[in-house]
């Protein structure tokens, strides 16, 4: 679905090369993430979740200096125990997490608090070389709220969860690579080719394969290995029943480009 600028107060999102980009467009702000922000995305990923035009979903910031740079603390004196029982960037992210086509973080600036937590939701997260990022909501009295708390000790282990959390750390892009939170980082002037071959090349693969692969390995994380290994080998069954595995022998063989339809 195609949307006009004026759509949104807060965000742009278009769609090229069946790719749609989510940019948060608040550069006064540092993109910071207001709760119009988060209704917004929302409004895109309802749009593009079953739309065949959009195979992969990008996020990043508007104005070169900032991914984004957390919550909007401005609001943060009318949030209430209703709003945090409410979870509402926590329950966005998590969509984010589940959301049946890649998604790729383009971390082009400051990502600090809810931005990070929004990378972290991300499958791939890719740097630019200014990029900073961490979590220190505890220097305003709160914690990392928005999933920070479990998907950090997930990507870099406990240990240096905490530290990053208690001491409130900002880290370079290039430490944030050396910890597991970042798995490219590229010269600031070159991210968005970086994004683009990325994407491309995700593109070029099985969709089915490429869908059903980022499922068990999501699943698999929050289970044993031994339950892990079972979804795999179901999904690796359905896999073989679909015209895309039939396609992907053939053009191997005849040593052609497959042409994938997803079916």
């Amino acid at each position: 679905m195609a949307f006009a600028t004026e759509d949104f107060e807060t965000i742009l999102a278009e769609v090229t090369d069946r790719t749609g980009v989510i940019t948060v467009n608040r550069p006064e702000k540092r993109n910071a993430l207001s709760r119009t922000v988060l209704s917004e995305i929302s409004a895109v990923l309802d749009a593009w979740q079953d739309d065949p035009a959009v195979q992969a979903v990008v996020f990043t910031g508007a104005g070169g200096k900032a991914f984004v740079a957390g919550a909007d603390i401005a609001q943060l004196k009318n949030y209430d125990l209703a709003y945090g029982l409410a979870g509402y960037m926590q329950k966005l992210f998590d969509r984010i997490e589940d959301f049946p086509k890649p998604t790729i973080a383009a971390v082009n600036g400051v990502a600090l608090g809810g931005g990070l937590e929004l990378a972290m939701s991300c499958d791939i997260r890719i740097f630019a070389e200014n990029a900073k990022v961490g979590l220190p909501e505890t220097t305003l009295g709160v914690l990392p709220g928005a999933g920070g708390t479990q998907r950090l000790s997930r990507l870099v282990g406990t240990g240096r969860a905490v530290e990053m959390i208690l001491t409130s750390r900002i880290l370079t892009a290039q430490t944030a690579h050396e910890y597991g939170l970042t798995t490219q980082v590229v010269p600031s002037d070159g991210l968005s080719n970086a994004v683009a071959e990325t994407v491309g090349m995700i593109l070029s693969k099985g969709p089915l394969a490429t869908r059903l692969a980022t499922m068990v390995v999501r699943a698999g994380a929050d289970t044993d290995q031994r339950t892990g290994l079972l979804l795999e080998r179901l999904a690796q069954t359905l896999l073989y029943t679909t015209e895309d595995t039939a396609e992907g022998a053939a053009a191997f063989l005849a040593k052609r480009t497959p042409d994938f339809q997803g079916r």
